[in-house]
């Protein structure tokens, strides 16, 4: 077991689960919108709703979503800090099915207009999972350089993607493929080994088939 697994990270106090996971959830997230944060609805489901705001968890997300990490000292000033920078929000409760007690559904926009809808947990010692992106199932903690590929639901999509991994010698450490329906949409979500050169990303773009590639 890792000693952070124990003691937690370095952050901005008072909870490693309900501070620093939820910093990160916001980061994340944050990446995977590609673009800085223009508005945010923030729903908090369980645990986060019914002791967040005295663990500072409504803070802390929306601190992770202007970018901030987990020991910056702003983090109990974000609300202060958004209104600076000239990011909306609001924030509010729900209830997921199926979900981690420390839970949230962050619904963004992005300053050119671009939206995302994220799920994330926070599950101990500052770790996260990322659990549904945009409706479509996903699992991953954003530890790792990471590739979340949507694509349309036919044959040859994966291959395409392996294949201009292994061109750029990249080393697959896990990959999990999800759809909607038959014949719908699908995403992919890769962990490597390796960061991915910036023209393989751009190589997967222009492939038939691909809609969109995010890489955190």
């Amino acid at each position: 077991m890792n000693i952070l697994d124990i003691v937690g990270p370095v952050m901005v106090g008072p909870s490693s689960s309900h501070t620093a996971g939820a910093v990160r959830i916001g980061q994340t997230a944050g990446r995977l919108l590609g673009e800085k944060v223009a508005a945010a609805d923030i729903r908090l489901h369980g645990s986060f709703w019914a002791t967040g705001k005295g663990h500072g968890t409504d803070r802390a997300i929306v601190a992770g979503l202007l970018g901030f990490a987990v020991d910056d000292p702003r983090i109990p000033n974000s609300f202060q800090e958004a209104q600076r920078a000239g990011m909306r929000f609001v924030i509010g409760s729900i209830t997921l099915l199926n979900a981690h007690p420390n839970s949230v559904r962050l619904q963004l926009t992005g300053q050119s207009g671009r939206t995302l809808e994220v799920i994330g947990s926070s599950i101990g010692g500052g770790r996260i999972c990322i659990n549904e992106i945009d409706g479509l199932t996903a699992n991953f903690s954003g530890e790792a350089p990471t590739l979340v590929v949507y694509n349309q639901d036919k044959p040859g999509c994966i291959v395409k993607v392996t294949r201009q991994l292994e061109q750029s010698k990249i080393n697959v450490a896990t990959m999990q493929v999800y759809r909607d329906e038959r014949g719908g949409h699908a995403v992919m979500v890769i962990e490597v080994d390796q960061a991915v050169p910036a023209g393989c990303i751009a190589q997967l773009e222009r492939e038939d088939g691909i809609e969109k590639v995010i890489y955190l």
